[in-house]
């Protein structure tokens, strides 16, 4: 039952305050009807005994404090579900832009979640093949992970959301039931054209469910939009038995968002200014990815964020790199020498890993093959850096031969172009083709049966220019 009330006690920014209300819970939405019969909507965000604080998010300009009628409307936030989401555009808060009306609605689901029980949970295992080698072959996303992506200004994080978009599927069914589901928060204009523009000329945009904020849209409303997705994601995951990958940019901007919300609510602040339950607040998001043992479906979550003056200690990838399963890390020299993606590979670590690749997943050497190119590319730093001091010239045989591995690790294996998509047999050949061109004797992380089997200066060049020569 809805209870109506007339006038308002306070008005402050996009926050309005009633007196003596009674049975009010926290996040219950509210429609707040003005003065010309015009309806706006709100929800509950601090109660104080009877005095309610109630964030309005069309704003609060032309609210009177005498004649507004406020109507509790006895539920949290609810987003309307069907299978007919998939390709169709919402913006944050859940409401059709794409000009297609309304959803019909086979369920409303609270936006805040399911109620997991962590006994119900199953460990996640296999693959999401991206299609990008420094990510399948180094840092593989496993099913039901969540793997965020630390960019920086003027990377090109999202130019690699279009690319992860465009290229995933699940390994085993070669894409069948599988679904993204794409929340942007807080882009300009033409960002969000670019990413509504790249899904339907490549044509996966029928697989695609997006949530759009812009950044001239209500900061409340940027703050529900990774939970509208999160919602959506996980009625196709356990109700409908799909695959869903949940790629939510830029976290960097809901969190500001959280911070402008918390400031006008009068709490006091915490590190930089962000609110003190931070941590909280990008878990429950965060963990809302993974398996439940009642469904056949999966939620897998790659939360993209921006790290201000590429700070890896901010409070926003520090709090997520404890909450989350690794992180891919986006290097500014390897952007700066047109290499694409720059994803840095010693900085990135996917601690799922182990558990979703090798045999029956991927191929049985395929952690070797990951472990060895780790340390010869570490290898590699430590010779660029004696380089710098001495020349490159007085480097030992050897060490010039890790310096043009190097060179080629990063153009081939590392920057693979826009355009081109690898299998994950393909991407750990040419990590064999790539080790090929290194002394037998500096492969110390390899099996000797493996090196017999795989290992072939004749054939690394051939193999090298013909993977090229496919990607291009």
């Amino acid at each position: 039952m809805s209870l109506q009330l007339l006038g308002l006690n306070e008005i402050s920014g996009s926050l309005v305050a009633l007196d003596n209300v009674e049975n009010v819970s926290f996040e219950e939405m509210v429609e707040i009807e003005l003065k010309d019969g015009s309806i706006r909507t709100g929800r509950v965000v601090q109660i104080e005994g009877k005095k309610a604080m109630i964030q309005v998010f069309e704003g609060t300009t032309g609210l009177s404090k005498t004649n507004t009628k406020t109507r509790l409307l006895g539920h949290p936030m609810e987003l309307a579900l069907s299978r007919e989401i998939l390709g169709r555009v919402f913006d944050g808060a859940g409401k059709p832009i794409d000009g297609l009306g309304e959803v019909y609605a086979e369920k409303f689901m609270d936006i805040n979640g399911l109620p997991l029980n962590p006994v119900t949970r199953q460990y996640p295992r296999n693959y999401i093949n991206t299609g990008i080698s420094s990510i399948d072959g180094l840092n593989t996303l496993i099913r039901g992970q969540k793997l965020p992506i630390f960019s920086g200004s003027g990377m090109p994080h999202d130019k690699l959301a279009v690319q992860i978009v465009r290229q995933a599927q699940i390994a085993d069914e070669q894409g069948k039931n599988f679904g993204i589901v794409f929340g942007a928060m807080g882009v300009k204009n033409d960002v969000a054209d670019y990413f509504k523009r790249s899904f339907e000329e490549t044509g996966v945009m029928e697989k695609v469910c997006m949530f759009i904020n812009l950044s001239n849209d209500p900061i409340i409303e940027r703050t529900l939009t990774p939970r509208c997705a999160l919602t959506a994601a996980e009625y196709l995951a356990y109700d409908l038995g799909m695959h869903i990958l949940v790629i939510l940019t830029d976290i960097t901007a809901y969190c500001e968002a959280l911070r402008e919300f918390s400031s006008s609510k009068g709490e006091i602040p915490g590190r930089k200014g962000y609110p003190g339950y931070l941590y909280s607040d990008l878990a429950s998001l965060y963990e809302r990815a993974g398996i439940i043992e009642s469904s056949e479906g999966s939620v897998t979550q790659i939360p993209i964020l921006t790290m201000p003056n590429d700070d890896i200690t901010h409070p926003v990838p520090d709090l997520t790199g404890y909450i989350t399963e690794g992180q891919i890390v986006l290097d500014r020299n390897l952007h700066q020498n047109g290499i694409y993606p720059p994803i840095g590979p010693l900085a990135s670590l996917s601690r799922l890993m182990k558990d979703g690749i090798g045999e029956g997943y991927t191929r049985k050497d395929h952690q070797d093959v990951a472990n060895q190119l780790f340390a010869s590319y570490a290898r590699v730093i430590d010779a660029r850096s004696l380089a710098s001091v001495i020349g490159e010239d007085e480097l030992s045989e050897t060490d010039k031969k890790f310096m043009e591995f190097g060179r080629l690790f990063e153009k081939v294996f590392i920057g693979q172009g826009f355009n081109s998509k690898r299998s994950v047999i393909e991407t750990i050949n040419l990590g064999w083709a790539l080790l090929s061109t290194l002394p037998e004797s500096s492969l110390d992380r390899l099996d000797p049966e493996l090196i017999h089997l795989h290992y072939s200066p004749e054939t690394a060049q051939r193999t090298i220019r013909l993977i090229t020569e496919g990607d291009n």
